[in-house]
């Protein structure tokens, strides 16, 4: 395997000719295309961090065998890209990652199938609800607006569900944030500081690891096996030799294996977390998706065992809509109050408007319609794993028995070439690397089935053509995506 370059080094022709493999070329401008999507493509698994600086133009052909002009193309194509940037005298370095260009370049009649969001559009009800809401809204237009923690309505429903699920909680233990990631960022500017470590598992979902990064805490990653489940054992260790100041956990349908930790593995981790007074940030994002049933009917959450420093993240993103952009932390009134008082540095709180659409859509007749959403999904992920083994039969993966995506093996170490390749057949996927603490994970790919059956099947097809075009060796510019 090649090591990352160190920040600010210099790599030789040599060792970039190795670090880049095969790679097609067919004719000058077909071989700068590639060459520029190859190194695109190691920019952005991390490989070539910004600030690397590139052999000069002569080295670099003489070391691939190729042409100054083609590696002049290549470089220019880089540069317009905003991945390379040279100076007279300097030479070139990497400037950037290329986040300028948003998708891939494609006939206009093909469609576009968003693997890297598993989303699902808005939950049927919506345009009810909103207008069930805008009637509601009358009684809140001559106040200010501003409710920091949250409508009472909303939190009071929300608190009946945890109380129905096993975990009593009041609407004081309740407040209603922008989102589950602004509700990750208010824990984590609580519970963590510049240096401080965060027990997390691997793989883990990408935007907790990029907030934990923005903070400059240090991740500390104990593995989680697709086929096992959690290591205690591994968690104990990482919790007596690294202290961490948190940990941030998902237990309920994980993201992205799909996994889900049953109550008795919940009472023994929770009692390590509580016996070790090691705060939780629990990720209960997926948890109304459960295939098997009501989720009344499943495990107690994991703060019903792991003790007062707990706190409970929600979403209604993957249940309803991510349109609403409204999620709620879950805790002692204590920690609530602390979050409360270093709240105003990132918001002023929730929209009123949407906490009034959400809190109809929670209304009892509300979870007859996620009921029905259920079904949809488990269906959707039926025909995706049947897709997925006609068109990729070397792919390897459990089904799971909810939450909305498939945690797949691949027989080569390949994830970051296939979503790259993938982009240019009309398919965005999120790389294994992502959901990696270091990177790595090459060997798996995420792949939601939130789209409906129909356009997952052929986002499958595709992903076969994409397959074969990767175990050609062809590279292909890379795109930007965002990961949900």
């Amino acid at each position: 395997m090649t090591s990352t370059i160190p920040l600010g080094s210099r790599i030789s022709g040599e060792r970039l000719a190795v670090l880049l493999g095969e790679w097609r070329r067919r004719g000058s401008r077909q071989g700068a295309v590639n060459l520029a999507g190859a190194i695109e493509l190691y920019v952005r698994d991390g490989q070539l961090p910004i600030g690397t600086r590139l052999p000069a133009e002569r080295e670099l052909a003489a070391s691939l065998g190729v042409s100054r002009t083609l590696i002049g193309a290549a470089l220019d194509r880089l540069r317009e890209d905003g991945i390379v940037a040279s100076r007279q005298g300097a030479g070139s370095w990497i400037s950037g990652t290329g986040a300028r260009r948003q998708e891939p370049t494609m006939p206009s009649s093909e469609a576009l199938f968003d693997l890297a969001k598993a989303a699902p559009p808005a939950l049927p009800g919506m345009t009810a609800a909103v207008d069930a809401a805008t009637h509601e809204l009358a009684a809140y237009i001559g106040g200010n607006g501003y409710v920091t923690g949250g409508l009472a309505l909303l939190r009071e429903r929300i608190a009946e569900r945890y109380t129905a699920r096993g975990l009593p909680t009041t609407a004081e233990q309740v407040m209603i944030t922008s989102g589950a990631y602004s509700a990750f960022v208010l824990c984590l500017r609580m519970l963590a500081g510049p240096g401080d470590r965060v027990l997390v598992e691997q793989p883990t979902y990408p935007n907790a690891l990029d907030a934990l990064r923005a903070a400059h805490a240090l991740p500390v990653p104990v593995a989680l096996d697709p086929a096992i489940g959690w290591d205690f054992a591994g968690i104990e260790a990482a919790l007596r030799q690294a202290s961490p100041r948190f940990a941030y956990l998902v237990v309920d349908f994980q993201n992205p294996t799909g996994l889900r930790l049953a109550a008795e593995g919940r009472e023994r981790l929770g009692g390590l977390l509580a016996r070790t007074r090691t705060p939780v940030v629990i990720d209960e994002s997926l948890v109304e998706l459960d295939f098997a049933g009501d989720p009344l009917d499943g495990p107690p959450p994991l703060a019903a065992f792991a003790g007062d420093l707990s706190l409970i993240i929600g979403s209604a993103a993957k249940s309803h809509w991510g349109g609403l952009r409204l999620g709620w932390i879950r805790a002692s009134v204590d920690l609530l109050d602390r979050l409360l008082s270093s709240r105003f540095a990132v918001d002023l709180g929730a929209p009123v408007l949407e906490q009034l659409v959400l809190a109809a859509l929670l209304e009892p007749d509300g979870y007859a319609a996620l009921a029905r959403r259920r079904a949809d999904f488990r269906q959707q992920r039926d025909v995706l794993a049947d897709a997925l083994r006609e068109h990729c039969p070397d792919w390897t993966f459990n089904v799971p028995s909810g939450g909305l995506s498939l945690w797949c093996r691949l027989p080569k170490p390949m994830s970051t070439r296939l979503a790259v390749s993938a982009a240019n057949h009309g398919v965005q996927l999120a790389p294994g690397s992502r959901f990696g603490v270091h990177g790595g994970l090459e060997r798996w790919l995420r792949v939601p089935f939130a789209l409906p059956a129909d356009q997952l099947a052929e986002a499958a097809r595709r992903l076969g053509l994409a397959v074969a075009s990767v175990r050609t060796c062809a590279n292909v510019p890379a795109v930007d995506v965002a990961i949900t």
